[in-house]
């Protein structure tokens, strides 16, 4: 039990207590809710637009997603591990640099309106519409449906098609009567996930859409910072922890049931190689749609940071080139240069470096909190018995709030002077130290979760037989334990730091503008007019999506073999 204290504690001062203080104020905002009030308008349309835009994105995905998750399970093609691996991508990555792709595809300064002015054409407006939303939400959770439908759908038995078959029925008959009541589970299954990511979008709205297309995250941070008006946020707080509280237990205990009623058949479908002229077309058709959809945004980015696009006239805060050589007005690494310089000379200007910089050092606390306090929180869990149900989903909670509320609970309840030794104040909200606590307390179920299940491999045999032979507990640790858990406690640390670098939804709220984060710098650069800030914001955004692939890749490499994490 005393291993446990140090998370709880932890979690008690940064995740519970915040809960609390957002929870008090929005009992003083009551008054809101009042069919006569003045925000009670603007409440009823957030609520009903959060849940129209996940609806709609949850049936877009499943329109989109379901031919794939079909395509992956029924057939074997050249570049089949490619392609599905590209529609897994997005998934991983911050959404400052997905916004950032979409944006150097289809934005006022993307590569196809650039391409359209040029040739006489309309430029088309892409950014700030309701269907860049629709389709950042499909392109980031295309993967869900294809992992658990194309799974379930490559485990069907393959017997009961071909009774449809011997019996008369058609492709779409045997599609439509046999195949898709036995995916019901799954499709419903992965809906609610797919919906309950929608529901809590943050980033993908803020950036593509804008504040106009606000859904409860992001009229939260309208509230607390554009009109501090914090028992408002506090009240939507409340309204959107409920409601996702809501989904994650309607879908834990659907998928739980659908877990003891579905078993895998012992005669599933083979994969197989296209024959006729149709299946042919059919997979190299969607073959094409998912690269061109997956990839153009994804490779757009980097190309569009090493490119100057913009016409020739003078701009304010146009890059100068230095070489005036008709390669260089167009391939230009300008853009990472200016990273570090503060062009205007303003003393209170943070280069873009330093945001990284800040970033950087954000992720490595991040890493060094969350280890430190997963590892007995992870070794105490799994030897407490009866004790760890119900503290485990205690420890588990984070993983339901959205970290903009988490933000806001920040910001209500660290917003005083604490006294320190030399009876001076200090005022937590205003350090640079609040953010790698938030993001510790986002990352650490997940590290106590693959440590948890790295540390039930231990064979206690062997540690028994370690200190029979005269082993310290150190000894022990270092020669047995460490030797088995090395791998996963790499990947839990690259996990939380992969995590704490791409966070935005915290940092949006907490982040000081003397000590920015990589997200929020790109956020801001994207948000203002001029060549070089959007050259700047691509610039950074390459860097982060270089920085998180670097994580993703160590955390593949790095983790158990069987591990879900």
């Amino acid at each position: 039990m005393k291993r446990l204290l140090p998370a709880l504690f932890f979690l008690g001062i940064f995740f519970f207590l915040p809960l609390a203080r957002i929870l008090t104020l929005s009992l003083d905002s009551g008054f809101i809710l009042s069919p006569g009030g003045s925000f009670y308008p603007r409440l009823v349309s957030v609520l009903g637009f959060t849940f129209y835009q996940a609806l709609a994105s949850t049936l877009l995905t499943l329109a989109f997603g379901l031919p794939l998750a079909f395509l992956f399970a029924r057939y074997d093609f050249p570049l089949k591990n490619l392609l599905r691996t590209l529609t897994a991508i997005p998934f991983m990555l911050p959404t400052v640099v997905v916004a950032a792709g979409f944006n150097a595809l289809l934005g006022p300064r993307g590569w196809l309106n650039i391409l359209l002015t040029e040739s006489g054409l309309p430029a088309i407006a892409f950014i700030g519409t309701f269907g860049a939303i629709l389709i950042a939400h499909i392109f980031y959770n295309t993967t869900i449906v294809i992992r658990l439908v194309g799974d379930a759908w490559s485990s069907l038995d393959s017997r009961l098609s071909d009774s449809a078959n011997v019996l008369g029925a058609n492709s779409w008959q045997t599609l439509w009567r046999v195949t898709l009541p036995l995916l019901r589970p799954s499709i419903l299954a992965a809906s609610l996930l797919v919906f309950l990511f929608d529901f809590t979008s943050y980033g993908v709205i803020l950036l593509l859409g804008g504040v106009k297309y606000a859904t409860l995250e992001v009229e939260i941070y309208i509230q607390a910072i554009s009109f501090l008006n914090l028992p408002a946020a506090a009240l939507l707080s409340v309204i959107q922890l409920l409601c996702t509280l809501g989904l994650s237990a309607l879908y834990s205990r659907y998928v739980t049931r659908v877990t003891s009623q579905v078993k895998p058949s012992s005669q599933p479908a083979a994969r197989r190689k296209p024959k006729t002229l149709t299946q042919h077309i059919l997979i190299v058709s969607l073959s094409i749609l998912c690269f061109a959809f997956f990839a153009l945004p994804l490779a757009s980015l980097p190309l569009r940071s090493v490119t100057r696009l913009e016409a020739s006239s003078p701009e304010r805060n146009e890059v100068k080139s230095r070489n005036q050589s008709p390669m260089t007005n167009i391939f230009t690494l300008d853009y990472y240069g200016e990273l570090f310089i503060n062009r205007r000379g303003s003393l209170f200007y943070v280069p873009p470096v330093q945001a990284a910089l800040n970033s950087l050092a954000y992720a490595g606390l991040t890493v060094l909190l969350s280890l430190a306090l997963g590892f007995p929180a992870a070794s105490a869990l799994l030897h407490s018995g009866r004790l760890a149900r119900w503290i485990d989903p205690l420890i588990m909670l984070p993983l339901g709030a959205s970290a903009v509320t988490l933000g806001l609970g920040f910001i209500v309840t660290f917003n005083q002077n604490l006294p320190t030794f030399q009876s001076s104040t200090f005022n937590l909200l205003t350090s640079p130290f609040l953010i790698p606590l938030a993001h510790t307390t986002i990352a650490l179920p997940f590290v106590i979760r693959n440590l948890q299940a790295a540390l039930s491999t231990i064979p206690e045999r062997t540690r028994e037989a370690a200190r029979v032979l005269g082993a310290t507990p150190w000894q022990v640790w270092q020669r047995v334990d460490w030797p088995i858990i090395r791998r996963a406690t790499l990947s839990a640390g690259a996990l939380a730091f992969t995590v704490s670098l791409g966070e935005f939804g915290a940092a949006s709220l907490l982040a000081r503008p003397e000590y920015p984060t990589l997200p929020t710098a790109i956020y801001r650069f994207l948000s203002q007019p001029g060549a070089l800030n959007y050259g700047q914001a691509m610039a950074m955004a390459t860097l982060l999506m270089l920085l998180t692939g670097v994580g993703i890749f160590a955390i593949e490499r790095l983790r158990p073999k069987g591990s879900d994490l």
